[in-house]
């Protein structure tokens, strides 16, 4: 670990697979040293064999504030009096099935990572960041990955959608509350990336809702994510837009990033919600109510 990359140093939450490893690759290639999160302890050992002093394994899950305390109590040795460069609040779940058949239990857990996990990190390295004075360097930045689900409910994913809406919220509010620190706040809003949570979307069971009204619908759904993560954008180039958010002199609070912009993003917000509706509803085989 040289000074060097400790002037710019970086932790990633998530880190294992997928964007969060992509962000790992893009900061060490940068000359970042990365504190990457993980859960376990044989995925810290892939990330020393990939990226050897480049990145220190932080292990902890975001939802034990406790474990997230300790992470922080590390970085905090390691970089003795500096700041960090940023922090990028990339872990989540995702908890599909129709809202009406999911009990409150499964909701809370989707918020307990992607809201309050992302809450127990940002609270635990704020100091680091720069809301403590006495450490040197110029103030980080927070980058957080939301998605285009956060500004779009869809149907059979509304925890996942829920829980980004809140972190959007969260990070607006957070932004303008960390102006007294110099702490910049960037969300990032993906559409499709081609990570491994889509083949993990092929384990989920959701024939337990086949007694449900929903059942017909739920397969078309689920075929139809599949098929669209699995040609989604690649990891690399949110890794690389990462960076762009932690490194550009000026950055903009939001980025969305999508493979088809005006389909995903530009179309649906020209066009009356209701009309979105319907065509929604046509495509998953609800029957004509009106």
């Amino acid at each position: 670990m040289t000074k060097n990359s400790l002037d710019r140093a970086v932790v990633v939450t998530g880190a294992s697979t997928g964007i969060g490893r992509a962000a790992v690759a893009k900061a060490v290639r940068a000359g970042a040293h990365v504190f990457a999160s993980v859960r376990k302890q044989a995925d810290a050992d892939s990330l020393k064999a990939e990226f050897g002093e480049g990145v220190s394994p932080l292990l902890f899950d975001v939802a034990d504030e406790a474990a997230v305390l300790a992470g922080a109590a590390q970085v905090a040795q390691a970089l003795g009096g500096r700041r960090l460069f940023g922090l990028v609040n990339n872990a989540g779940i995702a908890v599909p099935g129709p809202l009406l058949h999911l009990d409150t239990e499964e909701l809370r857990r989707q918020f307990e990572i992607n809201l309050f996990g992302v809450h127990n990190v940002t609270r635990a390295f704020a100091d680091l960041l720069g809301a403590d004075p006495q450490r040197t360097g110029k103030p980080g930045r927070i980058v957080m990955i939301s998605s285009v689900g956060g500004q779009n409910g869809a149907p059979f994913v509304g925890p996942y959608a829920s829980s980004k809406f809140a972190l959007e919220g969260y990070s607006q509010s957070l932004r303008r509350e960390l102006m007294l620190y110099g702490v910049d706040v960037i969300v990032i809003g993906p559409g499709a990336i081609a990570t491994p949570i889509w083949d993990k979307a092929e384990q989920n069971d959701l024939k337990r809702f086949n007694n449900t009204p929903y059942a017909p619908m739920l397969q078309r759904v689920a075929d139809y994510m599949l098929k669209q993560g699995r040609e989604g954008l690649p990891p690399s180039d949110v890794g690389d837009l990462i960076w762009h958010c932690l490194s550009d002199p000026k950055p903009k609070v939001r980025y969305p990033i999508l493979r088809n912009p005006f389909m995903d993003r530009t179309l649906p917000r020209l066009m009356n919600p209701r009309t979105v509706d319907k065509i929604i509803a046509k495509r998953l085989g609800f029957p004509n109510r009106s």
